[in-house]
């Protein structure tokens, strides 16, 4: 058995062959936090603790980043327009971005390192890069020239995608009058106090180069894989790349993984096109973030997806009766079933096929193995699949949290909110989350 995995860089189904035999290192685009994450962040999100939780389960161990970019012009305007200091608003979002991980039982990250915290890091690189010839400066910056870089969109076949070169010249980041991308920006007026002192000028690093200097701090200068959705390939994944190997003058990334879009309606769903669902609505509107994970998990990670509600609920009901069914089985270990692991197992090293491996969930209750086997091979398979089964007790909520939850709802009803606040906190100590939807309060164990 070997884990197989298909590599956007050569567009194909490739061995994983990490460059130590068993560490991994890998790197996760993660958020700008200048806004709540949608759904669609979080299914690359989801995708790439599905990786993680597949590398640990063969065995692998695994260091993964994922980085906070916390300075570009989103957060520095969202800073502006919320009238507090850049790291205040970006730490907020920051917040609400984890807490959305964790709600989604996804595993935190061993290293998260913020873009603000390594400007020294990307000062070093732009100056090799300048010393190399493979930047130059402007009036307003400085820029890499893709002209230097001999296989400059490599990854995103840009040769044969002509229609997305236009799309370097209107990057946020990049300058207008070429196809150049910008390291370093001058210091503007609209900045605000928003700068850093550089040996080029004062002023902020551009988006590309930030994830080169995490990166490369972190994990060193060739990253076994790196992952993200598949909007980043171009133009920032393509640009990580030129850059990174203009540096080191080394391959940059082994394996590029990409998950596919969340659709509304076959369009991408973005915050810039106002099409967004976020957890908070998936929770409001009666559901478990858990089943969003099942839905998730459902469908192959590269495949572009229409999102639509009726498919979530059939998601929840799904993950009820498998809740149900666990519960079922008793408190008694078995051993996990070895001719069913070995299926599971099949289905994840063929490119992390979790619709097969999930179906194997089903398979394990519907054999005729005992209740303790049962219960146990399920509990395996749900170190990659996160549904949360070694936590679940929705049949056995305890009186003590049933009743706290009615008090603190006859404290909402009074419109008592700090008793009401105090309340959810005493419920979440004793390991329960109490979420309000338009159907009322649902209770569910941390997971």
């Amino acid at each position: 058995m070997a884990l197989k995995i298909y590599n956007t860089l050569s567009q194909k189904e490739e061995l994983f062959t990490p460059q130590k035999d068993h560490s991994v290192t890998l790197y996760s685009c993660g958020p700008t936090v200048y806004g709540y994450v949608h759904i669609g962040n979080l299914r690359a999100q989801t995708f790439s603790d599905t990786l993680r939780r597949v590398l640990s389960y063969l065995g692998y161990e695994v260091t993964q980043v994922v980085n906070i970019t916390d300075v570009d012009d989103k957060t520095i305007k969202g800073s502006q327009a919320e009238h507090i200091a850049l790291l205040e608003f970006t730490k907020k979002y920051e917040g609400l971005f984890f807490r959305d991980t964790e709600r989604m039982n996804i595993l935190h990250p061993h290293i998260t390192p913020r873009a603000t915290e390594y400007i020294a890091e990307m000062i070093v690189l732009i100056e090799k890069l300048l010393e190399k010839g493979f930047a130059y400066r402007a009036d307003d910056g400085i820029y890499f020239s893709i002209a230097k870089s001999n296989e400059y969109g490599k990854l995103a076949r840009l040769e044969k995608r002509k229609e997305n070169q236009a799309r370097i010249i209107n990057d946020e980041y990049d300058k207008e009058s070429a196809n150049d991308f910008a390291l370093w920006k001058f210091y503007r007026e609209e900045d605000g106090n928003v700068f850093w002192e550089s040996p080029f000028e004062k002023g902020r690093p551009g988006w590309h180069i930030e994830c080169s200097a995490m990166s490369m701090k972190n994990l060193g200068e060739t990253i076994d894989i790196h992952t993200g959705g598949m909007d980043l390939i171009f133009p920032h994944h393509t640009n990580e790349i030129a850059q990174s190997e203009g540096i080191t003058g080394k391959k940059f990334v082994s394996y590029w993984m990409h998950s596919g879009y969340m659709n509304m309606e076959n369009e991408k769903m973005a915050k810039s096109l106002g099409n967004i669902i976020t957890l908070d609505k998936v929770i409001e509107k009666g559901f478990f973030p858990l089943s969003y994970r099942y839905f998730l998990l459902g469908i192959h990670y590269r495949k572009p997806t229409n999102f639509n509600w009726e498919a979530l609920g059939g998601a929840q009901n799904a993950l009820e009766k498998l809740y149900a069914r666990f519960l079922e089985l008793g408190n008694i270990n078995g051993t996990v079933n070895k001719e069913l692991k070995e299926k599971f197992i099949k289905a994840l090293e063929d490119d992390l096929n979790t619709p097969i491996a999930l179906s194997m969930v089903w398979e394990v209750l519907d054999s005729n193995l005992s209740n303790e086997d049962k219960k146990t091979t399920l509990l395996d398979f749900d170190k990659v699949l996160g549904l949360g089964l070694e936590k679940i007790t929705l049949a056995l909520i305890p009186e003590e949290v049933k009743k706290l939850a009615e008090k603190r709802e006859q404290a909402r009803i009074q419109k008592k909110w700090a008793e009401a606040d105090e309340i959810r906190q005493k419920i979440e100590t004793l390991g329960y989350i109490l979420e309000d939807t338009e159907k009322g309060p649902k209770i569910r164990p941390k997971t």
